[in-house]
């Protein structure tokens, strides 16, 4: 009876150790790279990674949301200070009055992201991007009504471009404070988008790849 119960008990030890890591590690390619403890076996993808220094970096969804914290206060920092070109250099109050609510909503925004970034020792960066340096540059250069004309262009486009990012990071982030920031930043930028593609359409700015119609982002999804 003994040498009957014995196999049993082998293969209930040999297969439950596998389907156990590989259900912890959704990323593992197989369950025969991811058994813990065993010699000859490679540890976990998950345990850590490292960043751009060389420093532990964590888990694949921290580094994620790393990634998108400086992404996305990189390109708050953009409208900020092209906001306050527009300030300056805007031919009518409507554009004046838009530069200036994009200076403050987002530098509101990337005051929140900060604070976040700051608690997960994220370092972010203070600077324009090589990109962003450009755009500015550009617009410094121009002035009245064409001015105007690209500035609005830019701000349709870029908002675009940014609320599909806050949008992924509001369904995707591992951090609850930044998917709940995410969230709530997307919904401002949607209003931002709304108030461009209007500001496009009363001067007859054509925007290339301007959607039928700007819907608001889904609702924060359950925690």
């Amino acid at each position: 009876m003994r040498l009957a119960v014995l196999p049993l008990v082998l293969i209930g030890s040999t297969f439950s150790a596998p389907v156990v890591a590989q259900q912890m590690n959704p990323l593992s390619a197989s369950a025969s790279q991811t058994q813990p403890n065993q010699p000859g076996r490679a540890q976990s993808s998950t345990t850590s990674l490292q960043d751009s220094s060389g420093a532990p970096g964590g888990t694949v969804q921290q580094m994620r949301d790393r990634m998108f914290l400086r992404k996305a206060t990189e390109g708050r920092l953009a409208e900020i200070e092209i906001g306050k070109l527009a300030v300056q250099k805007g031919s009518s109050e409507e554009v004046k009055s838009f530069g200036q609510r994009m200076a403050e909503e987002h530098g509101r925004l990337n005051e929140e992201m900060a604070e976040i970034a700051d608690s997960l020792g994220v370092k972010l960066s203070k600077q324009l991007s090589k990109a962003d340096r450009v755009e500015y540059d550009r617009l410094n250069q121009l002035s009245g009504d064409e001015f105007d004309r690209e500035y609005i262009t830019w701000m349709v486009k870029s908002h675009r471009e940014d609320l599909h990012e806050f949008r992924i990071a509001s369904n995707t982030a591992g951090e609850p404070e930044l998917m709940t920031t995410a969230y709530q930043g997307a919904r401002m930028i949607h209003q931002h988008m709304v108030a461009a593609d209007k500001l496009a359409r009363d001067r007859g700015i054509a925007v290339p790849g301007r959607p039928q119609k700007a819907s608001e982002p889904s609702a924060l999804p359950a925690q």
